[in-house]
This record gives structure tokens, sequence and C-alpha cells, in this order.
């Protein structure tokens, strides 16, 4: 993290945090770890899923950290139910579950992020930030079989430019910049100031390749750019 990074991230608001986690020692070490960073503030926390969506609900924090092995309410059922109730609230999994079916459940019921609890903390703390930004992120240990889930389509081609098409797709030029940032994992506003547009206008080019794409979010527009060579 450069000099610059460190400034603009001191003279913006901190990002809201809750750990939704069931081990307490594990909670107390997130929080110690991740309110060292001014750019962070955890301001809850909860050890089952019914705890955790109620705290969710009541504190609207910015970016949740969910467990999946959660008692009662599991972390994907807790994340579905968030997702519906506080669709403003980035969720991330933070955990050591790392089976293709749960991860790729996570990212269904609406994850924008998905860590291993390896993770160093410094970078835990960066894709907090970003996340909240609007950028999407893969742990690096799942993101190669990730892009598996996502078949390329048999009637594709590339035209002239550099154009990605099939019977239900076509970026323009600019559509395809906006998407190498996000395959870099810019959020919106990182988007706008790389291309010198506002972030109304780069959320409306996010907006349109997803439609265009055929996809749900982020990630999975990451994943499909990636796997089918589009940039």
């Amino acid at each position: 993290m450069t000099g610059t990074d460190l400034a603009e991230r001191k003279n913006t608001k901190p990002v809201t945090v809750v750990i939704i986690e069931d081990y307490a020692l594990t909670r107390v070490g997130l929080k110690t770890s991740l309110n060292e960073y001014p750019y962070i503030n955890v301001i809850g926390e909860a050890s089952d899923g019914h705890e955790g969506v109620k705290v969710v609900n009541e504190l609207k924090p910015d970016v949740v950290l969910m467990d999946l092995g959660l008692a009662g309410m599991n972390g994907i059922e807790a994340t579905g139910k968030i997702v519906e109730s506080s669709p403003q609230t980035a969720i991330i999994a933070l955990t050591s579950h790392d089976r293709e079916d749960e991860v790729m459940a996570m990212l269904g019921a609406g994850a924008r992020g998905y860590c291993l609890k390896d993770i160093d903390p410094a970078t835990l703390a960066g894709v907090i930030q970003n996340v909240a930004q609007g950028a999407c992120w893969l742990d690096p240990g799942i993101a190669k079989w990730a892009l598996n889930q996502f078949p390329r389509p048999k009637d594709t081609t590339f035209v002239s430019g550099g154009i990605y098409t099939d019977s239900r797709t076509q970026l323009t030029e600019r559509e395809l910049e906006v998407l190498r940032l996000l395959v870099a994992g810019k959020s919106n506003t990182e988007i706008a100031n790389e291309l010198i547009v506002s972030v109304h206008t780069a959320k409306a080019h996010v907006c349109s390749i997803l439609q265009k794409l055929c996809v749900d979010d982020r990630v999975q527009a990451a994943v499909k750019a990636i796997k089918e060579n589009i940039v």
C-alpha cells in the first residue's frame, strides 16, 4: 500500500463492519486486527445466523464478514436473508470452507467476496474497503476452479476491434474497458477515476455489462470475462 493510498483512506469515512462468526476468540481477533486500520470500524458482531441477521438489520453496516458454519442458520442462509432485507450491505464470506458447492452457493446467495481464513489481515482490510466501494473479490485458492463453472457458449465469435459477441451479447469498446477494470477488482469509484467519467456513468456501464453477459453480479461478470477470454 502506498503513502498516497493511506492518505486517501484516512480522508474517507470508515467502512462499517459487522462480524458474524461462532467462535468468540476469532471474533475478538478479527475486531482487534481490523480496528487497527483507521478506514475500518467494526460496529457489531454476532455468534449465529439468526442473531447476525438481526444485528445487520439494526446497524445497516457497509460490510458483513460472514462465516459459513454457523449454528441454527448457516452463513449461506443468513447471506440470502441479509441481501433481501439490507441490499446496501456487502457480504464477504470469511471461512475455512473451500468446497466448490459451498463457494458457489455463497456467491449465488449474494456474497460479493469469498476469503479463506488464512488471509493476511492487511489484505483482508483492503478487500473490505474495495468491496464496500463496489468491487468483488475471490480468494486465489478458489478462483481457478471457479472459472470452470462458466462454460464457453458454442456460438461465441469475436469481431474486429475486440468486441465480444454472441446471440445475446455485444459489448462496446467502452464497456470492454470497464470490464477489464472490473476484472482487476476496481470499484465503481476507481473505474470512474480511471476513465475520467462520473461514478453514475461507471455504474451505468457496469449494469449494461451485467445485462449483456447475462450474469447477476460483478463476480460472475469477472469470472465469465476471464473464462471466455472476453478481455
